[in-house]
């Protein structure tokens, strides 16, 4: 099966938010949303998922009132498609070529892709400046902006912030921890600095390695899983960490994956 991991430039209406699970229903394995960010990542169980909220999404938000901390071009801003199970890259590649063509002949809205032919940082940098959409218009959408849409492996979205400290000095360490395993970004949140993470090879480099870096840098005041991770990478952590590195079975994707499957099995047996 694909997992979907859709990041909407909207964090702060959770009313809406709210509605708009209802709407998709079992499908929608977690909602992780953020004021400062003014975002909220939906983790989807099937492609199909993936239509029902870029099409709500578009219809009810508006990137000319968003303001927020993380980089966006849309209001439907990321579509990464993730094989899990037995699902291959290619079936990835496949339903992100159709969602993309579907944002473009639906929506209106263009679509730039990412995966085998550039990553997603590269598309932030170039977009509608010298890189051209792939899909659909070739300007953004007045209210809904435009799409990165992609085919990725499991990425873990980790932020972890810093206690007594300043943007400076949050800057510096994202930095420092930089690597191909591991992109960041330093930022201030309110009053609070925190340094957020893309842990795109967490078998290499996971929570429990670049939370340790961070503490051999600064005083942490606390981590935060983004969405959900694989089971896989907890079990590489002794379980006496997990509260402080905020892990738990409840936040993997298997953990998840398991709800939905009794949820829709109960609902079968009562309809």
């Amino acid at each position: 099966m694909l997992e979907c991991v859709i990041n909407i430039s909207e964090g702060r209406r959770l009313d809406e938010i709210a509605d708009i699970r209802r709407a998709i229903g079992h499908d929608v394995l977690d909602i992780h949303s953020d004021f400062h960010h003014h975002r909220s990542v939906f983790t989807l169980a099937r492609p199909e998922a993936a239509r029902t909220l870029a099409r709500l999404s578009a219809e009810r938000f508006d990137l000319r009132q968003h303001a927020g901390m993380h980089p966006r071009i849309g209001i439907v801003d990321v579509v990464p498609f993730v094989p899990l199970e037995n699902a291959t890259f290619e079936h990835a590649v496949a339903a992100r070529n159709e969602f993309a063509e579907f944002a473009a002949s639906e929506l209106g809205i263009p679509s730039f892709i990412y995966g085998p032919e550039r990553d997603l940082p590269e598309i932030r940098k170039r977009a509608f400046i010298d890189l051209k959409p792939d899909f659909g218009p070739q300007s953004p959408h007045p209210t809904a902006g435009a799409i990165c849409v992609g085919a990725r492996d499991v990425l873990v979205a980790y932020n972890v912030w810093l206690k007594n400290a300043t943007i400076a000095d949050g800057r510096r360490i994202a930095k420092e921890i930089r690597s191909k395993q591991v992109r960041t970004l330093g930022l201030q949140l309110g009053d609070e600095i925190q340094v957020s993470m893309n842990l795109i090879r967490p078998d290499e480099v996971g929570p429990q390695q670049v939370f340790d870096q961070i503490a051999e840098r600064a005083e942490i005041a606390r981590a935060e899983l983004v969405g959900l991770a694989p089971a896989r990478v907890l079990a590489t952590i002794r379980k006496s960490r997990w509260v402080e590195l905020d892990l738990s079975r409840e936040k993997t994707i298997e953990w998840c994956l398991a709800l939905r499957n009794r949820a829709l099995q109960e609902s079968d047996r009562n309809s």
